[in-house]
């Protein structure tokens, strides 16, 4: 078996086979790591790719998700023990207000495709849970979402939560939604901004480079 054909079934959304593949590909000694880093990261790549493109739409991405998700459930456990490091991590969450999940969700998705290991915090998250996890868990990436032009502002109350606990340097900050765009995020002092989910992986993926 072929890594191309598990990056295929993840691509066109097929959970079963791809699911097959990879217990394929483990019986035929395919490393674990091989199968996340040339097969499922390959994959959502070209999916996000194709999404910021417009050429596939959240249905096609979900679908695709939900495929790399039974993927990536058979591995897993094997690689625990494997001496794997991810990517680097980010806290996710919809800011104190804001109930809309879809997109954080999303992104979460494509993050964790990214190689990434996502702590998702949900939804109407506060600022001081914010803070709190960035202590706790010290993740290289805090992504903030908001779908409401009245929950925007929250973003920014965040931010200077962070400085106020003398964290912001230690962490880079994404924000995105509906009603974001580059000027807010920088107007608030954020290190990142995606338009969509496609965008914001390949944002993490430029503000957390690959470790030696």
């Amino acid at each position: 078996m072929e890594i191309a054909q598990l990056t295929e079934a993840v691509i066109v959304g097929n959970a079963p086979e791809a699911e097959a593949l990879t217990r394929t590909a483990l019986d035929e000694g395919v490393a674990p790591t091989a199968i996340v880093d040339e097969g499922l990261i390959v994959a959502m790549g070209i999916v996000g790719d194709r999404f910021g493109r417009g050429e596939i739409y959240v249905p096609e991405m979900l679908l695709s998700a939900r495929a790399m998700q039974h993927a990536l459930a058979v591995v897993e456990p094997l690689l625990v023990g494997d001496d794997v490091s991810s990517r680097g991590s980010v806290v996710i969450g919809t800011v104190k207000g804001d109930i809309h999940a879809i997109g954080k969700n999303i992104v979460g998705i494509m993050l964790r495709g990214s190689g990434f290991t996502v702590l998702d915090l949900g939804v109407d998250v506060p600022a001081d849970r914010f803070v709190g996890a960035i202590e706790e868990h010290r993740p290289d990436i805090l992504a903030m979402s908001a779908l409401l032009t009245t929950t925007m502002p929250r973003m920014e109350t965040v931010i200077e939560a962070l400085d106020g606990a003398g964290v912001r340097d230690e962490v880079k900050v994404m924000v995105g939604g509906a009603p974001i765009t580059e000027e807010f995020a920088r107007s608030i002092g954020a290190d990142g901004y995606g338009r969509d989910a496609g965008a914001a992986a390949a944002r993490a993926r430029e503000l957390v480079p690959v470790r030696a």
